[in-house]
Order: C-alpha cells, then structure tokens, then sequence
C-alpha cells in the first residue's frame, strides 16, 4: 500500500483517485471546490489543503487544469513545498507548459524530492475505464516506483525522456487532436452540404485509412450535436497556446494550429468556451451557412 496525496479530483481526476483506491492504495484529497462525496464513499479522506495532502505522502499526484495552477499547489501558500518529505515523488499529471515544468521539477528536485512530468490522454471515458495514455518525463527510478499506479489509470505508459518531455508529447498530441477534429468537422460538413448522407459517410468511412478515434467518438457527437463538455474548448485553447508559443521561441512555424486555434478563439467569442471541443463544428457551420442535418 502506498500513501498517496491527491490534488484535483475534478472530471479527470475523481476517476483517477478512485482507481487508485480501488488498487488498495490509501488516498488523502484536495480539491478547491471539495472532494466528490462518491470519493469520500470508497475511502478517500479529504484535506484541507495541498500541503495537507502531501505531508504524510510516499507519492502526491497533482491533477489541475494549467501551469499556474500547478504553480500554485507547488509553491503557494500550505502548498506541497512546505510539507514534502525527501524522497516523496511529485508527479504531475496535468496538461502545462514544458518550459515551466523543466523549472518546477529543478525547485522541487532542490528539496529532495523528485519530479515526474505525466500528462494523460484519453478524455474523462478512459479516465473512468482506467486505460488512459500517460506520457512522463524524469528519472527512469521514479517512473519505475510509480509504474504500479501509473498501471491502475492507464494502460499505455510511456516514458519519454527527461523533465518537460512528457509535457511536450502532451502538447505534440494536442496538436494532432485538433488537426484532426477540424479535419472531420470539415469533412462531415462538407458531405452534409452536398447533400450526402452524413451518418452513412462517416459510416463509411470508418472502414478505409480515414479511420480515427476522433472520426469514430467525436464525429458521432458532431452529427448527434452532442456538445456536453468532455474536454472544454477553453482547455484545447490553453494547450494549442503552449504549441504556439513554444514554436515561436523555436523560430518555427505551425500554419494550421495556428488556424484551429483562431476557429477555438472563435467558439469562444460565441459563447461555447466551457463546451466541448466538438463545438469547433458549430464555428465552420456559420462559415458555411449550412448545419449538418
């Protein structure tokens, strides 16, 4: 059994702390905005704080939506820094900024501590069936002391390299899910105006090399018009910012993340930030002065 502190059990996270309690794992949980009763009914104990969290913890996994935030359960006040023991391990499984990450796992590293850097992807369907993608960056010993409970969330595990690379594989795959969420939302939409059969055409082409997970889920929810957020468009924003920023101080160029990022801009102006990120669709209809039907 390993003594674990949990900080954010929202969407992502409260699956996530399950399955580690589930594991035989005793959890004690922070969140902002309080720990979901359905947590506190399998055994976690809820805290008052991050520092509270950490202080009796072998392992503290931080699940929180951007790098301020992070900054913040870290280093801000009864945060993680004042009440870590040597030798805990900090692995942060939300979706930052690599640069910021590489600073954090140094500071952390200065307390006698260590970093691992672990996003996810999967959305809240694999958190709760527990086979998320996690990408890690740090020490290969932490991945391996980890490695059990990275074992209970997910099932593609993978350690990338050093410090800030799990966060820049994250961004790499928000980039990629963008790309390719725009592409079907073009696509549907485009079937749909020539008069074609939209549900018969993703039908279709789910059979050929156009086949994608993005096609299969997200392009049923576009034509059933099913926007409940599962990933918010506000959070794909915060994630396409960190591709383009980095690729600025890169001196390269990212052309369409660049233009999905203005059709995410978009959907936010109209009001759909907190939807999901299927509402992209929504952006292109009005460009098209069609709806898919």
């Amino acid at each position: 059994m390993t003594n674990i502190g949990f900080i954010g059990t929202g969407t992502m996270g409260a699956p996530m702390a399950g399955h580690l309690v589930d594991g035989g794992h005793a959890v004690r949980a922070f969140d902002v905005m309080g720990v979901p009763q359905a947590l506190k009914d399998k055994g976690v104990t809820e805290v008052g704080s991050c520092g509270e969290a950490a202080a009796q913890a072998e392992v503290v996994i931080i699940m929180v939506p951007d790098t301020p935030d992070v900054e913040a359960v870290l280093f801000g006040d009864a945060g993680v820094a004042d009440a870590v023991s040597p030798g805990t391990i900090i692995v942060d499984m939300s979706s930052i900024s690599p640069l910021a990450t590489k600073d954090f796992a140094r500071k952390i590293e200065e307390l006698g501590c260590h970093y691992l850097d672990a996003p996810v992807s999967g959305g809240d369907v694999r958190a709760v069936a527990g086979t998320l993608s996690i990408m890690v960056g740090g020490e290969p010993k932490a991945f391996e002391a980890v490695m059990p409970l990275f074992e209970l969330m997910g099932e593609k595990i993978t350690l990338i390299g050093g410090n800030g690379d799990g966060q820049t594989c994250k961004v790499a795959n928000q980039i990629i899910i963008a790309l390719n969420l725009e592409a079907v939302a073009e696509a549907l939409l485009f079937a749909s105006k020539a008069g074609a059969d939209p549900v018969k055409v993703r039908e279709a082409l789910l059979g050929g090399a156009a086949y994608s997970p993005i096609l299969e889920l997200h392009g049923e929810r576009m034509i059933e018009r099913d926007f409940a957020p599962r990933f918010r468009v506000e959070l794909h924003q915060k994630d396409l910012n960190l591709a383009l920023s980095g690729a600025r101080a890169m001196g390269m160029s990212l052309p369409n993340t660049a233009t999905t990022q203005e059709l995410f801009n978009a959907c936010a102006a109209q009001g759909d930030g907190k939807n999901d990120h299927t509402t992209l669709l929504k952006v292109l209809e009005r460009l098209a002065n069609h709806e898919i039907a």
